[in-house]
């Protein structure tokens, strides 16, 4: 009889160990995720904070190109409308979110296009400045970006396997989406001289 009740305990306690493990790892993915996600918010926003001043330099040279001015402003004001928090991803939270900053990349693109029409800006030192600064936080947004689905992925897996997914399930743990593609994103753009 007490050796059942010490088989007993053993198992118990090696079962709590095992959740008390798992669990822990899955807190620490988690933080992992968010840590990630808030890496991506930062380079967004730092987008964001540069757009005035690119919509403030262009203005001085071309004043009559007032709607492709507008479109950048309504477009950064529509994509930092949009928060996103670590614990709101969703796929549908996700594709609001992507669809907000695609605006404001397809908007940016306006613009610099438009700058291609005034050789005295593209020669503007501070125009240059800000469009190099722009080009490398796009870079810094995709490597965030990128960053953000490999910790996704992880965080993922873990939550997915046997028989940790029944102590991810009993702990609320759930997959994670990821950021994907923008919708014809496979098309090379046209590029008209």
């Amino acid at each position: 009889m007490k050796k059942k009740i010490w088989i007993w305990i053993v198992v118990a306690v090696v079962v709590f160990g095992y959740c008390y493990a798992t669990y822990n790892s899955f807190v620490k993915l988690d933080e992992t995720v968010n840590g990630s996600w808030a890496n991506v918010e930062t380079q967004y926003q730092r987008r964001s904070d540069l757009i005035p001043n690119l919509v403030n330099t262009v203005k001085g040279y071309a004043s009559h190109e007032s709607q492709t001015l507008e479109e950048v402003t309504a477009a950064r004001a529509r994509a930092t409308s949009i928060n996103l928090s670590a614990d709101e991803l969703t796929p549908e939270a996700m594709e609001r979110f992507q669809q907000a900053q695609a605006g404001v990349q397809s908007a940016l693109g306006r613009l610099i296009a438009v700058s291609e029409n005034y050789p005295d800006l593209k020669a503007n030192q501070n125009f240059l400045e800000l469009q190099a600064q722009l080009e490398g936080t796009e870079n810094r947004i995709a490597v965030a970006r990128k960053d953000f689905n490999e910790t996704a992925r992880a965080y993922n897996v873990a939550v997915r396997r046997f028989p940790a997914n029944l102590v991810a399930r009993m702990c609320g743990f759930d997959q994670k989406p990821y950021f994907s593609a923008a919708e014809g994103a496979e098309k090379a753009p046209a590029v008209n001289f």
